[in-house]
């Protein structure tokens, strides 16, 4: 019998994949700056950074990560628990704006 090859123990991915997501990388990463360069401001600035900031961990947790090779059950095991924190996140954002409301309104009129 013969014996298996390297390439039959593990998955081998050619190196074009990881050169094209470093130039997106680079890409990215030159938006983000360029952000900071036209000093854009308030809610647009913010927005453009966290776009690229997601876009650029989604790259890096994909390719760099293997995510994009993995079972579908492992990527949700992996990715649902912190989209679920960031939307308790975000209902609690919401509601401390109710909070804050209701405080200001009431312990002005009892001051």
């Amino acid at each position: 019998m013969a014996k298996p090859t390297a390439h039959a123990e593990g998955q081998q991915h050619p190196i074009k994949v990881y050169l094209v997501v470093w130039g997106w990388l680079f890409i990215l990463s030159l938006f983000s700056y360029m952000v900071d360069y036209y000093q854009l401001e308030g809610y647009l600035r913010w927005s453009l950074i966290l776009v690229f900031m997601m876009l650029k961990a989604g790259l890096i947790v994909s390719v760099f990560m293997h995510m994009m090779w993995e079972r579908l059950a492992m990527v949700y095991a992996i990715l649902l628990p912190p989209i679920a924190v960031l939307v308790f996140v975000g209902i609690m954002a919401f509601e401390s704006e109710h909070t804050s409301f209701t405080r200001h309104l009431f312990f002005a009129a009892g001051g």
